[in-house]
């Protein structure tokens, strides 16, 4: 049945001077001339069917997909990414020629490992795609109301919307598809929308609908609506809508005020009534994201490289090896009898030697195929996956509050996640909570609010903790006790003066900080405002007038709840929420709004009760970023009109009066104060006008709201001027953004790791650079580089280029000052807008740009579209070429999210846009610093050391090959058993190299995070340079030719055993592989730093493994075993000589790297092997300092972070300290002087 709709009385649209400007009339504005290319979309409204009939206008569905595959697409797709991979398509070479009679093995041999590789990385790829599946279902089957027919509604999956479906939307719900807004709760069709899943901004937007579409007010209107929408195709555009409406005879024009984006939510509005304009992958927020890319990491393609050497070298010994099958066959073939020369096969024919030289080229191909390592990337995918579930179990990434673990949505990039150099952040959702707390104010030249921001409070204790290691240090030095005590005093009193260490007693702990806390928003602490002591004050006056303005000047709008009783506020943004809240528990309280007035409720009165009083709201000249002010003329009870102000510092400053500025000097001191504690702030100001004045204003306003014409914005921007100016200061606001929890620490330590911070944001440039000091990436002191975009009036194609040059000149500029720059503590910050982004990323400017940033210690774009942010990533990735990592919560962070080099997604926040486009996703940001700092580190340097043992292994065993038949005469004849070859790779070295990559650790995960330089080795590279892969290569070498050699020279001359029985090839075959089985898992023992039973189980287990196979593989009949017939426990177990060669082998093999690894530790230790020592021995529980001494130095030198805030301090406070001394040098020196003179007068 249908439902009525019950509408608000409230014109909202009253209460916007400049958001809501539109035409009064169809004739001031016509429609939009709507043809050519671009613009052949027609929308039949609340008749999708009509979309069926005609081919050009079925337009995609409402179903949306990130995943990468599909049932068709899966087996091409997948296999063409298997064989794409050079080693797996040597392999399917291999396994096509070893089915032909030249192969020296069985097929199997070759076949099965393949089809066992292969299928296994395809059983990964389906089950990561299937995940994204589940999510894309979970997004697709949405519901959402949906007109049925004959004015009713019923609930309908998003995936089933089609253009043309009038949708009703309820408050707090999400847009299912791009929507033309067609009417809404409240009578004059304006609606608020929260876009910050599209471009970061906090603030509400407002939009507003046809005044032809108003009358659709209820369900049962749209009975008999139809219409026509002719408008632009799908574009990637978020600000921009050209289209036109055509209804009941009328054509009205469209503009982007009247489009509700799919993702963003509706808010502060009951509900909503759209029709559907753009689906699926056409809406606007889908424009803008990309297909799921298929990312590689550094290591990954650094080993396709190593495994193009392996090829090198497996053609260069084929080619040895069929060169000298060639030359004796044409040399000594005639000579041996027992080969019948004079009745030669083809392959043997001495008259024939190039014939012989190409046959034997494919069978050495075969034969030394196992240089390359084909369990290698199966090996690698194992591990990554259960790399990948130990990052999704670890409970210190768990979010308790929401519920949410770390997820690793790819294990492909693993190791890349310790080789990050830059990380690229959003800001809303991301570092922040978008929860406003009212902080501090200063009033009347008084700064209010005792209570510490999180920065200040953080940055406090870490100054004290490094004074306090600074004054341990101290008291070891030759210093004499007396001058330490001397000063210790003097260094008090000047911190307290400088930075207020006091606020730590204040709120000392979190526990503390929360019990305090009763009202959400408020965290203001000051007896002096607080009950009515206010009244005490000396300028109490103003500060009656400073409550006034925080809860007379806004737009929001009371609602109370009906079962609490309580009062909440639906404002735009949460600024104005933490105002009205604060003005509450200031005795202000805000309870009601009609059309033209404000009741608020006043707590003090000479009667004790509570006051109500009205205040007409004459005119509300709203906010906007290009304004940065907000005012209301009002007339109070007693007919005084006044205009109320509030606005960014710099905008009311210049609008004071000579009179106004009594407080301007310790306002503006505050407010630094303020800024450098990391708080939004806003100036409030106020003018009295008189009854004429105002008058006279009114109707010049009235005049320029009702004109007709292009110009009607700037006049009134004119006309609001003309009253917003000789304004008196009140004071200022200063309000805490919320971070997400652990934010600061987590970019500190970030910093420390070495790790370069790019904050890219679609907010305000203002709230971006609050932001920043609240993180510490911006501080006072640093110089912040603005590049901005002027305009310049001239010519559109002449006003381009002078633009562009403008831009260039002022990054020279930049540049310049930076290289010129001598004090080494200096510090730069970017600071740069999505306008000149523009042309700073155009083709020849964006490389002077990038080195630019590069030099910078912070980066800060703001106001930039999800374009930009992934034009900012790419050429950040590609102009450095070290690894960039994203990070966001929204879909307008998808972008650049997937053009990085790893995607991190902020789930538990609104959307789910951002984790289905991620690589990993984390519930909070402070969770990225133990998903790099120790996951990070943990899978590059596990990573790095299994590939470079698998290619160590793979040439000890490969060569033995090689050197064996050149010493049968280049014959083609391999000295293993085919079980045994089959074996090698599967089963008995697989699983310690398994073990190595997944439960390997240099050091703890506690010491990773008090050792944050320990992960630039990632960055570095350390582990898998080309020193390195050589190193290990050239090992193999050398253990391949001393296992061949040993053996060779062990049991080719000489009996083996009592009864003076020789080895046979299987017996040598047989003993010189045990040996390579004992030397390779011996070796992957000595290379790793962390034992569990687990890797005990699968080292010498594995060593087990081969002598239980080769004793019940001797059982079997001769018929299947053939020649290892008993050949373990008749052949060779009986000979000690056979133990003997293994212990020798083993030993000659292993002193190369044990030599190497004792020299290196005791002349040339790296970081983890000091660390190493000092955890073996205990040092760290023995000697405190010693251990906080060696933490401190493994922090990166950096100029951003709490850290490099407190040294910044810590210097200031020194060059105080030794002014101070200097003076009190002098004074004592003078004293002296004086009490000599007397004395000699004396």
């Amino acid at each position: 049945m249908a439902r009525r709709r019950i509408r608000s009385r409230i014109r909202k649209s009253h209460f916007y001077t400049f958001k809501c400007l539109r035409p009064k009339t169809l004739d001031d504005q016509g429609p939009h001339v709507i043809n050519g290319p671009g613009y052949t979309r027609i929308v039949h409204c609340n008749q999708p069917h009509m979309h069926l009939a005609t081919k050009l206008l079925r337009y995609r569905s409402n179903y949306v997909s990130t995943t990468r595959y599909n049932l068709l697409t899966f087996l091409p797709k997948c296999l063409y990414e298997q064989f794409h991979r050079v080693a797996n398509f040597y392999f399917l070479v291999a396994a096509i020629l070893s089915v032909f009679p030249l192969s020296p093995f069985n097929k199997w041999s070759m076949i099965a490992p393949l089809v066992f590789v292969v299928g296994l990385s395809m059983g990964k790829e389906a089950l990561e795609d299937w995940r994204r599946f589940m999510q894309d279902v979970e997004v697709n089957s949405r519901k959402a109301s949906v007109h049925r027919g004959s004015g009713e509604f019923g609930r309908r999956a998003w995936k089933k919307i089609r253009v043309g479906d009038v949708v009703r939307v309820e408050k707090d719900q999400f847009f299912p598809a791009d929507l033309l807004l067609l009417s809404s709760s409240y009578d004059d069709g304006i609606c608020y929308v929260e876009t910050m899943n599209l471009d970061g901004e906090t603030n509400l937007k407002v939009k507003r609908c046809l005044d032809a579409t108003l009358g659709f007010e209820r369900d049962e209107s749209f009975q008999d609506f139809s219409g026509t929408i002719k408008c632009e195709d799908p574009n990637p555009n978020l600000y921009t809508f050209v289209g036109n409406l055509e209804c009941d005879g009328q054509v009205y024009p469209l503009d982007p005020n009247m489009i509700l984006l799919r993702d963003s939510k509706l808010r502060n509005t009951t509900y909503i009534y759209g029709v559907v304009v753009f689906t699926g992958h056409d809406t606007k927020v889908m424009q803008n994201s990309t297909k799921s890319p298929s990312k590689r990491s550094k290591i990954e393609k650094r080993m396709d490289y190593i495994i193009y050497t392996l090829f090198a070298l497996l053609l260069f010994v084929s080619f040895i090896s069929s060169l000298g099958f060639a030359l004796m066959t044409k040399l000594l073939m005639a000579d041996w009898w027992y080969l019948r020369p004079d009745k030669p096969e083809s392959l043997t024919n001495p008259t024939n030697p190039l014939y012989a030289w190409v046959v034997h080229l494919f069978t050495a191909l075969l034969l030394y195929g196992y240089l390359i390592p084909i369990s290698l990337y199966v090996s690698i995918e194992l591990v990554k996956v259960l790399q990948a579930t130990f990052i999704n179990q670890d409970l210190k990434m768990y979010d308790s509050d929401s519920g949410t673990p770390a997820n690793a949505r790819t294990s492909n990039l693993n190791e890349e996640l310790g080789q990050v150099d830059t990380i690229l952040s959003d800001k809303t959702g991301t570092l922040t909570c978008n929860q406003m707390d009212f902080l501090k104010c200063s009033i009347a030249g008084t700064s209010y609010g005792v209570r510490a921001s999180e920065v200040e409070l953080a940055a406090a204790k870490q100054m004290a903790m490094d004074l306090e290691e600074q004054g341990e240090e101290a008291k070891n030095t030759p210093m004499s006790k007396g001058r330490t005590q001397r000063y210790s005093k003097l260094a008090s009193k000047t911190l307290s003066d400088d930075f207020e260490l006091e606020t730590v007693i204040t709120a000392s702990d979190d526990n503390d900080r929360k019990q305090s806390i009763g009202v959400k928003g408020f965290s203001f602490e000051d007896h002096r405002l607080m009950d009515e002591n206010w009244l005490n004050e000396p300028n109490s006056d103003d500060i009656l007038m400073f409550f006034r303005i925080l809860a007379v000047c806004h737009t929001a709008i009371p609602e109370v709840d009906e079962d609490t009783g309580k009062c909440t506020y639906e404002a735009e943004s949460p600024d104005e929420v933490a105002f009205l809240v604060a003005a509450k528990e200031f005795g202000f309280e805000f309870t009601k709004r009609t059309q033209s007035s404000v009741f608020i409720t006043e707590r003090f009165s000479p009667s004790g009760h509570p006051v109500d009083r009205e205040y007409k709201i004459l005119n509300l000249l709203d906010f906007t970023s290009k304004r940065k002010r907000m005012s209301a003329i009002i007339r109070d009870e007693e007919g005084q009109i006044l205009l109320l102000c509030k606005g960014a510092d710099s905008i009311i400053f210049e609008r004071l009066s000579k009179k106004g500025k009594d407080y301007l000097g310790p306002t503006t001191k505050h407010l630094n104060e303020y800024g450098e504690a990391g708080l939004r702030t806003l100036a409030l100001g106020y003018r009295k006008l008189d009854e004429n004045e105002y008058s006279a204003w009114n109707n010049e306003f009235h005049k320029a709201k009702t004109s007709v014409g292009a110009d009607r914005d700037e006049m009134l921007e004119k006309v609001s001027d003309m009253m917003e100016k000789e304004l008196i200061l009140v004071g200022a606001t200063a309000v805490e953004d919320k971070l997400q929890k652990g934010v600061p620490q987590c970019i500190d330590n970030l910093a420390q790791a070495g790790l370069k911070i790019w904050v890219l944001t679609g907010d305000k440039m203002e709230t971006a650079i609050n932001i920043g000091y609240a993180c510490s990436l911006l501080r006072q002191g640093m110089k912040q580089i603005s590049i901005s975009f002027t305009n310049v009036e001239e010519s559109s194609q002449d006003s381009e280029v002078a633009a562009k040059e403008n831009i260039v000149r002022q990054i020279t500029n930049a540049s310049q000052m930076i290289k010129i720059e001598k004090d080494p503590h200096a510090a730069f910050a970017l600071i740069i807008d999505g306008k000149t982004l523009t042309y700073a990323l155009k083709d020849d400017v964006k490389y002077q740009f990038l080195a630019l940033a590069v030099d910078c210690a912070s980066v800060i774009c703001c106001r930039v579209s999800p374009k930009q942010k992934a034009l900012v990533t790419r050429l950040a990735k590609e102009g450095t070429g070290k690894t960039t990592l994203a990070i966001g919560d929204g879909a307008n962070d998808v972008g650049m999210i997937q053009e990085a080099d790893i995607g991190v997604g902020i789930s538990g926040v609104e959307g789910m846009q951002a984790v289905m486009a991620s690589d990993f996703s984390i519930a909070q940001f402070r969770f990225l610093e133990r998903l790099l700092v120790v996951h990070g580190h943990w899978c590059y340097k596990r990573i790095a050391q299994m590939i470079c043992y698998f290619f160590y292994k793979n040439i000890t065993f490969g060569l033995t090959l090689f050197y064996f038949e050149a010493f049968t005469g280049f014959s083609g004849q391999s000295i293993y058993n085919d079980s045994y070859l089959l074996l090698f790779n599967v089963v008995l070295t697989s699983l310690p190299v398994i073990s190595l990559g997944v439960f390997e650790q240099d050091v703890p995960s506690d010491v990773c995070l008090q050792f944050p330089a320990l992960y630039q080795q990632g960055p570095k590279n350390l582990f898998f340079d080309w020193y390195r892969i050589i190193g290990w290569m050239a090992n193999g070498v050398y253990a391949s030719i001393v296992i061949f050699t040993l053996n060779l020279g062990i049991f080719h001359v000489q009996s083996f055993r009592s009864d003076g029985q020789t080895a046979d090839m299987n017996a040598m075959g047989t003993a010189m592989f045990t040996c390579i089985i004992w030397s390779v898992n011996v070796q992957i023992a000595l290379t790793m730093s962390h034992f569990t039973w687990i890797q005990h189980v699968m080292i010498w287990g594995s060593i087990g493994a081969w002598y239980i196979f080769l004793a019940l593989y001797g059982m079997l009949p001769p018929k299947l075993s053939g020649n290892i017939f008993h050949m373990l426990v008749e052949t060779l177990a009986p000979a000690p000589i056979f133990w003997l060669t293994s212990l020798l082998v083993i030993a000659a093999t292993t002193l190369p790297y044990l030599v190497h690894i004792s020299y290196q530790r005791s002349v040339n230790p790296l970081d983890h092997h000091i660390i190493q020592e000092i955890k073996h021995f205990r040092i760290d529980l023995e000697d405190e300092r010693m251990w906080k001494r060696e933490k401190s130095k493994a922090r990166e030198k950096t100029k951003i972070g709490f850290t490099a805030r407190v040294d910044a301090k810590i210097r200031q406070l020194k060059g105080k300290l030794q002014r101070k001394h200097s003076v009190l040098s002098v004074m004592s020196g003078t004293s002296s002087n004086d009490t000599t003179s007397n004395s000699q007068q004396t």
